[in-house]
């Protein structure tokens, strides 16, 4: 059984795909941080603005892999000609996703992209992988379609990622409350190394969920 904190159809608001018709399958769960607020001084990643704690949120609840994917599939438009597009995200998604699970969403004919911290080894069969470095952890997928770094951050330097191999790179402004100036100063570093690509949290902007 997945424990999964929520299910919906939406605009991914952020990163290479930004602009493109999604469903976000958000797994419960994290190996850097508990999800409750108490725990957020002592967590790996502090930063974090997403609530995956429990399975309470739309379509939330316990599934087995036939019927998440029975779930995710109703939620693509039924007269649409195009592939379905599925993004897993957490938390941490590769602490439940499994070889199962794609097979059966490769069914459905699913493109499978994930957005993971890189800490832990993806089962074969993804075919977007997106990691975002975390301070403090070690990173274990060191190549796959983007790394997607959230700036700045005292502990991790976009140095320090430049020369994995991965197609793509973005820098994301840290979303504190210093979040103008990370915005002036992802800008900024995007201008002065120019293989890193802007990426924005669009759906914020937009009001998308």
């Amino acid at each position: 059984m997945y424990s999964i904190k929520e299910i919906y159809y939406t605009i991914q608001g952020e990163g290479v795909h930004t602009g493109q018709a999604a469903i976000f399958l958000r797994f419960s769960g994290c190996n850097l941080w508990s999800g409750l607020e108490k725990d957020r001084e002592g967590a790996i990643c502090k930063f974090c603005d997403t609530n995956f704690w429990g399975t309470d949120g739309t379509n939330g609840g316990k599934y087995t892999a036939e019927e998440l994917v029975k779930k995710c599939f109703s939620l693509w438009p039924s007269d649409s000609n195009s592939r379905p597009f599925i993004v897993c995200t957490g938390g941490e998604p590769l602490l439940q996703m499994d070889s199962d699970l794609i097979k059966a969403l490769k069914v459905k004919n699913f493109f499978i992209a994930i957005e993971t911290n890189g800490t832990l080894s993806p089962p074969h069969g993804i075919d977007w992988i997106c990691v975002s470095p975390k301070a403090s952890t070690e990173i274990k997928i060191t190549t796959g379609d983007e790394l997607k770094l959230v700036y700045p951050q005292k502990e991790n330097s976009p140095d320090q990622f430049i020369n994995m191999d991965f197609q793509f790179f973005s820098l994301q402004p840290l979303d504190d409350h210093q979040h103008e100036e990370n915005i002036k100063k992802t800008i900024e570093y995007v201008m002065e190394h120019p293989k890193w690509n802007l990426s924005l949290q669009t759906h914020k902007y937009l009001g998308i969920d």
